[in-house]
């Protein structure tokens, strides 16, 4: 392989680790994500077997090497056909939650096509490296399946999504630049191509993928370390990254009131099932609403994402507790406590009735055998699609009465 063959490659295997990696951060909670994600590493693992297959210092390793890149850069289309299944659970919920994205989703579909004919230039026998002109075409196709896959996880959430894209790809890119380029020049003007600085230069590449992709985490923990007896501190910086990261995912521009009602409905159901998580709550689009603005004003704080999305959840709350029958006690299991019990307990209370690492207070041991014994978990979450719905009636009077 030629030095030029070298930095193409290299850079193949940044962009598909890379939107691996970027892919399963944006929310490492959804199961889509997750399999595109490592659809992207998988591509990424053939890649590198490539590379390090091509400078193997034994006969044995090379053949070992290539073999892995046959099956690495065939499971990406296994997984990417996942997440696109995933996403077509029934023709019906596939129209009502993406009919005006079917443009989007053909593409995915036909880039999954592309890529399928792409690599049968790796599984012939006897293909072992693919032409320039095929790995060009496989890095833009894989550039516009992860643009695809971002967008329509966006789209669902109701959020912005190019600045916080460009933003992970410029950090990612330029600290690979800065570790790897580094590594390219001392092969190209002294020690020339060889298996460890292949080895050298893909970590490096990696690694600073890695540390940009996660900075997050990897910040939170080296706030730990570095402010250890400054709980206060740490505690502003983690408010400062997640004010960052909100600002970066709210659609500033969408107007909640102006939205369809099913649309608003499907946003106020995420919108509930983020009130303990504070940090997705505030890319929200209903964190925009003219009552959570009013709440800001009235109670003289600053106008900030985490501020908002602490307003929606209060907001959230009362119309919650709206839904409680007005006879005696907190607690009922007649027809007219569903709608409240199935969004008061999970969301308000922070309860997970099925879950058997969760830890709850025995005050609440009543209620969760009632859930446990007589709610099934597909019941509970048709209550609260259904309670979810009178909840967005209720936010979309309420902020109607306050807009102009």
């Amino acid at each position: 392989m030629s030095f030029s063959g070298l930095v193409w490659q290299t850079i193949l295997f940044f962009l598909t680790f890379w939107l691996g990696c970027y892919l399963i951060a944006r929310d490492p909670g959804r199961l889509q994500l997750w399999l595109a994600g490592l659809g992207m590493l998988s591509f990424a693992g053939g890649v590198l077997t490539l590379l390090l297959g091509t400078f193997a210092p034994s006969a044995s390793l090379a053949l070992t090497l290539y073999r892995l890149q046959r099956l690495f850069v065939v499971l990406p289309a296994l997984f990417w056909l996942g997440a696109m299944i995933w996403l077509i659970p029934n023709r019906t919920a596939w129209l009502e939650r993406y009919g005006r994205q079917q443009l989007l989703l053909g593409l995915s579909l036909g880039c999954i096509l592309a890529y399928g004919l792409a690599i049968s230039f790796i599984i012939i026998p006897g293909n072992q490296i693919l032409p320039p002109g095929v790995s060009t075409f496989i890095a833009v196709d894989l550039f516009i399946f992860g643009l695809v896959v971002t967008q329509l996880d966006a789209s669902d959430k109701g959020e912005a999504w190019l600045y916080h894209f460009l933003r992970a790809f410029d950090y990612s890119f330029f600290t690979a630049l800065i570790f790897g380029g580094q590594v390219i020049l001392v092969m190209r003007y002294s020690f020339g191509l060889n298996f460890p600085l292949v080895v050298l230069l893909l970590t490096s590449v990696a690694g600073a993928v890695l540390i940009q992709t996660f900075s997050d985490p990897v910040q939170s923990v080296v706030d730990r370390i570095a402010f250890f007896n400054a709980p206060q501190l740490r505690r502003a910086r983690a408010v400062q990254r997640a004010e960052d990261s909100a600002a970066q995912r709210l659609d500033a521009s969408l107007s909640p009131l102006e939205l369809p009602p099913a649309e608003f409905e499907r946003l106020t159901r995420r919108a509930l099932s983020q009130m303990g998580d504070l940090p997705k709550l505030a890319s929200s689009p209903l964190t925009r609403l003219p009552l959570v603005s009013q709440r800001l004003a009235l109670n003289g704080q600053a106008d900030g994402t985490l501020a908002r999305a602490a307003e929606l959840k209060t907001v959230l709350t009362e119309s919650i507790t709206k839904l409680q029958p007005r006879d005696d006690g907190d607690f009922g299991t007649t027809d007219a406590w569903r709608h409240y019990n199935a969004l008061y307990f999970p969301y308000v209370m922070g309860l997970r009735p099925y879950s058997r690492h969760a830890f709850h207070d025995d005050e609440h041991e009543a209620v969760l055998d009632w859930f446990r014994s007589q709610v099934p978990e597909r019941t509970l979450y048709n209550w609260q699609t259904a309670a979810a719905r009178l909840v967005a009636r209720d936010l979309r009077e309420r902020s109607r009465r306050l807009s102009p």
